[in-house]
């Protein structure tokens, strides 16, 4: 999800899409568009249930919110809505839920200036508030480590460990990077404990594809893209980007360059990669419309 400052983001999301257009979806014959959602704006794929989990903003499309109608829902692979409602559990609120994580059966999600982790099996939740932070966006666990965007504050928070469900005491909490010169949005794992970095700037550059390091030390990794959201490894050094600018799911080799694999999706938000041998499943939610595509897409540059 994009964002530009806690104040205005709805707004300026909303001006983004009248400035783009509207247009079809430029993709395969045999990709698939699902209907049934609301304002979907992750999806997470869980391979032990062999299912997909959907954060979803509810009714309204106002991103910082705090109306306590988001909710995540639980899919199937064919994109069947299994329970619309799977979480919070009962007691537990979610407002705008963003970027969704899973492993095991932990499932992590943003939600505007706060970081949850559910057990997928209980329901139980834990809540932590990331201090100072305008715009929780996506996040993404490497190593014992969760690590969260922040689109509005240009920062990413580190948080250890990861899985603080049940610990005693909070977790550590600290600004991992700060004063990035772009919105940070989509996060990934990348070789060598490093992450993936990508994100936004709604009125100057182009943003590219940036690594972080273990350290923190940032490095702009490509050159300039657009107005990008999430990002996921393909295989080797190919990324799977979705691209506001150009409303596209994108295809990048840092030889290559970037290739559009689907185009004309109003809002492509943060999507899944479910593997394959030949190719993967990609299921990318359009945040605008309240619609997810599942794309084939072949391995390989």
């Amino acid at each position: 999800m994009q964002a530009k400052t806690f104040v205005t983001v709805a707004a300026l999301v909303c001006l983004v899409v009248l400035q783009l257009g509207i247009s079809s979806v430029g993709i395969a014959e045999d990709a698939k568009k699902v209907s049934g959602f609301d304002h979907p704006e992750s999806v997470a794929f869980d391979p032990q249930e062999k299912v997909l989990y959907v954060s979803d903003f509810g009714s309204e499309f106002q991103p910082t919110l705090k109306d306590g109608k988001g909710r995540i829902s639980k899919v199937s692979l064919t994109g069947e809505i299994i329970e619309q409602t799977y979480l919070p559990g009962p007691g537990d609120v979610l407002h705008k839920p963003k970027g969704i994580w899973v492993k095991g059966d932990r499932l992590w999600v943003a939600d505007i200036d706060s970081a949850w982790v559910f057990d997928l099996k209980s329901k139980k939740g834990r809540k932590i508030s990331l201090p100072g932070a305008k715009f929780a966006n996506d996040l993404t666990l490497v190593d014992d480590n969760l690590y969260v965007s922040d689109s509005g504050g240009k920062k990413v928070y580190k948080v250890s460990p990861a899985d603080y469900l049940n610990i005693k005491g909070d977790p550590a909490i600290t600004e991992f990077v700060s004063q990035m010169d772009c919105g940070p949005n989509g996060l990934c794992p990348a070789p060598g404990g490093a992450l993936y970095l990508v994100g936004f700037n709604y009125q100057g550059p182009d943003v590219g594809v940036y690594t972080v390091d273990p350290t923190g030390k940032t490095t702009v990794h490509s050159k300039p893209i657009g107005n990008l959201d999430g990002v996921a490894v393909l295989e080797g050094d190919t990324l799977l980007i979705t691209d506001w600018k150009s409303k596209s799911l994108l295809k990048w080799h840092p030889k290559d360059g970037q290739k559009s694999l689907a185009s004309g999706i109003e809002g492509p938000a943060d999507f899944a990669v479910v593997p394959g041998d030949k190719s993967v499943l990609v299921v990318v939610p359009d945040l605008v419309k309240g619609d997810l595509y599942l794309i084939s897409v072949s391995k390989g540059k």
